[in-house]
């Protein structure tokens, strides 16, 4: 197999730190779009996404892109696509996706016409009229967008935010991949000191550790793509042993995580040590007015919005006391996630940056308070 298109979807805002990651990975040919970056490389390079990407939410190769304003285009353009590539005659291939500002709305008669197509495809080159659909899963991904379908295969299966540390969380926890991004954006590095005053299920630090550890955060669980006959098995046993091999376990890295929820505490313990990185990040129960910044330290937090916990007007008063106890200037950095378009004025200080990001379906922003 020679080189693949490759595309990573992402949450909106972290398009640049995605694309960062994949350029210093060696993806070639990076091209940026709105939630998704999609760039060029070969199987190892599909191997090594799912392991080392902090910010993608998939990882998925892109089969083909056409035009498909009615049923018939649709199912010619995906019909001349080489699926027979990647799928065996025992594998299954389900298929789901999306339409948007699209003369072909209707999803599920998209998804039969591509299932059609696929079968009609692998049926040719594979000599057969029936498939039993019993071996690896090949997901069959499509988006339909102003007219022009884009088929894809989901390499990673279960979400890269899944890192396999967070079986339990809070009742508003922070998604893995968001974390990542913030950690980059606040510039953790191999010797930072991170401290989260509000660690609720421990993920902002475990995130930071990784990412000054050097850790890829896909090395402990599986994707989709192991179980593919086109792709040999020591491929992805050396991509694993690589990654264990790039570990920098001779980093000072420390963080530091509070809460005034005892049970949240439990939870950060608990993923902490799970993530392997129980050495490196010191929790404690700690309410938010009782917090001492230390000068250098990165303060890193997710307050509560308003949303999930608490109530709006307790969570201005929250902000009320961070900028209290929060230096927030060049020898006391700090990055704080708010979906409150006030939150500057509550907080006392107006930020040196601000970028947008989504929690969840929740519109954000990062307030980030340094000195270039």
């Amino acid at each position: 197999m020679g080189t693949l298109t490759i595309c990573c979807p992402c949450l909106f805002g972290l398009e640049s730190v995605l694309s960062g990651e994949i350029k210093r990975m060696g993806g070639q040919n990076i091209q940026t779009t709105d939630g998704k970056v999609t760039f060029e490389g070969d199987f190892s390079m599909v191997i090594r996404a799912n392991i080392y990407l902090r910010t993608a939410e998939r990882v998925l190769i892109v089969l083909g892109s056409f035009p498909a304003r009615t049923f018939t285009e649709l199912f010619d353009g995906t019909v001349k696509l080489p699926f027979e590539d990647f799928i065996g005659s025992m594998d299954a291939f389900p298929v789901k996706g999306w339409s948007l500002n699209s003369q072909l709305h209707s999803v599920p008669d998209c998804q039969s016409i591509l299932k059609k197509a696929a079968v009609e495809r692998l049926r040719q080159k594979y000599q057969t009229s029936w498939f039993s659909e019993s071996g690896a899963v090949h997901q069959i991904q499509f988006s339909i967008r102003k007219n022009i379908a884009t088929i894809y295969l989901d390499s990673s299966g279960v979400g890269l935010h899944k890192r396999g540390y967070r079986r339990n969380a809070n009742a508003a926890p922070i998604k893995e991949t968001l974390a990542a991004g913030i950690v980059d954006l606040a510039r953790v590095k191999q010797n930072s000191v991170v401290c989260d005053p509000f660690c609720g299920s421990g993920t902002l630090l475990i995130e930071a550790a990784f990412k000054a550890m050097h850790i890829a955060p896909g090395l402990h669980r599986h994707f989709a793509a192991e179980r593919w006959g086109c792709i040999p098995t020591s491929v992805w046993a050396n991509a694993r042993a690589e990654a264990i091999a790039a570990i920098r376990r001779d980093t000072t890295f420390e963080a530091y995580g509070f809460d005034c929820d005892p049970e949240a505490i439990r939870l950060s313990e608990e993923n902490i040590r799970k993530a392997g990185v129980k050495t490196r990040i010191h929790v404690m129960q700690q309410d938010i007015a009782d917090f001492t910044a230390v000068p250098e330290q990165i303060i890193i937090c997710n307050p509560p919005y308003g949303e999930r916990l608490l109530d709006v007007q307790a969570a201005e008063s929250l902000y009320q006391i961070m900028g209290g106890v929060f230096p927030a200037n060049k020898q006391y950095p700090c990055y704080v996630i708010s979906p409150d378009a006030n939150f500057e004025s509550f907080f006392g200080k107006p930020a040196t940056k601000r970028r947008k990001l989504y929690n969840g379906m929740i519109p954000c922003q990062l307030f980030s308070y340094y000195s270039e």
